[in-house]
């Protein structure tokens, strides 16, 4: 069984972007950007929202043919354009670059994404990861905490009156002093269960 894992950069003070969207304080630097498609590539495919969706579409699809273009710029741009994506929208019909549109998250959609060949999933995009959260679809997260407070914005984690156990995997410091924090959710046990009186 394939596994959902949130892919997120964030603010030190838990915000995925600023007013008006902006992601300009992301410190993605050649070196990150190189671990992350190290860790993308062998994955099964990527899961977004619609908004998350046409902004990769609006660029990776010919990043590689910029004359500026890094290497990992190349190299992300072919990974992108070879997995396969699944978009969950309500307005759209149609997308293009090996991508699949599902119109509802429901348990049983993501059941049969996960119940198919390769590797893991990659969830992005935080309006969908809200209601992966609510309904109990994330299996791990992959955090990368990069080195500023933003004190306003949009934060990843909505407000909930139910907490989730955690375990942690990995952590990774990269120079630039963006942190991974990566986590499991931890599976309940029956000895954890709580006991009615």
């Amino acid at each position: 069984m394939r596994k959902v894992v949130l892919f997120m950069s964030v603010s030190l003070d838990g915000y995925f972007e600023g007013p008006e969207r902006d992601i300009g304080w992301h410190r993605v630097d050649e070196e990150l950007h190189l671990h992350l498609n190290r860790v993308i590539a062998p994955l099964g495919g990527l899961i977004s929202g619609r908004v998350t969706h046409e902004r990769m579409a609006g660029f990776w699809p010919t990043a590689d043919q910029a004359p500026d273009a890094s290497p990992a710029v190349v190299e992300f741009a072919r990974i992108w354009r070879e997995l396969p994506k699944t978009v969950f929208s309500r307005t759209l019909t149609h997308a293009d670059w090996n991508t699949t549109v599902l119109h509802e998250v429901t348990p049983a959609a993501v059941a049969a994404l996960t119940a198919g060949k390769g590797g893991d999933l990659a969830l992005g995009g935080a309006n969908l990861a809200e209601t992966f959260l609510r309904l109990g679809l994330i299996d791990e997260y992959r955090l990368y905490v990069h080195p500023v407070r933003l004190g306003r914005g949009r934060r990843l984690f909505p407000a909930t009156t139910e907490s989730t156990d955690l375990t942690l995997l990995e952590t990774r410091p990269f120079p630039n002093g963006v942190v991974l924090l990566h986590y499991a959710r931890t599976p309940v046990s029956s000895a954890n269960a709580a006991v009615p009186e």
